[in-house]
């Protein structure tokens, strides 16, 4: 009996792994990471323009994956209790009580560290400096403070969320220039109708956890008028990489095709009824233009490579 028990015992351990890891792995959002470094790659190859290196490329994609995750981790322990009462992240683990605070901040600081190390081995210090200025103002004036009080959080935290693709250019380069300019304005532009979108979906959520977002605060009408003016601003910035000659003809083409269709779709929205399903047309756009976008600069830069 003792000896089935022992079994039983081992049994359920092995059984509960895969579940532990599945948590662990929450905890860094793989998804945000994924996005972030399709447009890390996209700063890269824009720098890079055929000069390919391998050591700087894994380099910072594996730092800045890595220094995103803790970010995320330690995101997910500042927002525990308001994740608790949002139906989309309820079952987070840290509001769930799965995971320990202790453990998760551990594994936020292991992750930084080594993402920080794996940077500053492979590519420079200006990549370094704005690596960690993402993350400062990601977990320290965005999660612990702006979000919970103030609607210009979400202006804040598309600083932060622009700041991959610049690292991924200035790992080339090692100088903040026109290009890393404009890429970070293009992509704080991006960022504000994305986020404004996920606020109106989820409307009920941010408004139940108290979270001061614009459609809450202001209203959904008012935040229609706001993602139709960061689309309006966002279309030339975009072009302007092109026009300034850092991008080539298919970037334009790409640029004025996705950011006139995500405008099209904005206007329809002050004569729609439905906000939930425009707000989600709006944000599924969103992600794919800034992905189409951030390919088309990959492509274009690996032609001289291919050549």
């Amino acid at each position: 009996m003792e000896h089935a028990a022992s079994v039983s015992q081992h049994d359920g351990r092995l059984k509960s792994n895969p579940s532990r890891w599945r948590d662990l792995l929450a905890l860094t959002k793989p998804g945000i990471i994924g996005g972030n470094l399709i447009a890390t790659v996209g700063g890269y190859f824009l720098a890079a323009q055929g000069a390919f290196d391998w050591v700087t490329f894994i380099s910072v994609i594996v730092g800045i994956a890595l220094i995103i995750a803790s970010g995320c981790a330690c995101n997910n322990v500042i927002d525990r209790d308001i994740d608790a009462l949002m139906a989309r992240t309820r079952h987070r683990p840290l509001a769930k009580g799965r995971i320990s605070i202790t453990q998760a901040l551990g594994i936020s600081a292991l992750l930084g560290v080594a993402g920080v190390v794996c940077l500053a081995l492979g590519t420079n210090g200006l990549a370094v400096a704005l690596a960690v200025v993402g993350w400062g103002v990601y977990v320290g004036v965005y999660s612990l403070y702006m979000k919970r009080h103030s609607e210009y959080g979400t202006l804040v935290g598309s600083l932060s969320g622009a700041m991959p693709p610049v690292v991924g250019y200035c790992a080339v380069t090692g100088q903040f220039d026109s290009g890393a300019l404009m890429l970070l304005i293009i992509f704080c532009l991006w960022q504000m109708p994305h986020s404004y979108a996920i606020a109106i979906f989820r409307y009920a959520d941010y408004q139940r956890a108290s979270i001061p977002v614009l459609p809450v605060v202001h209203g959904i009408k008012r935040a229609k008028h706001h993602i139709l003016g960061y689309i309006i601003a966002f279309i030339p910035a975009s072009l302007a990489l092109a026009l300034a000659s850092q991008a080539g003809t298919g970037y334009l083409l790409v640029a004025l095709a996705m950011g006139g269709y995500w405008l099209y779709l904005a206007l329809c929205g002050f004569r729609l009824e439905d906000d939930v399903r425009w707000a989600k047309k709006i944000f599924g756009v969103s992600i794919l233009t800034i992905t189409a976008l951030s390919l088309v600069m990959v492509l274009e830069a690996m032609v001289p490579m291919w050549v």
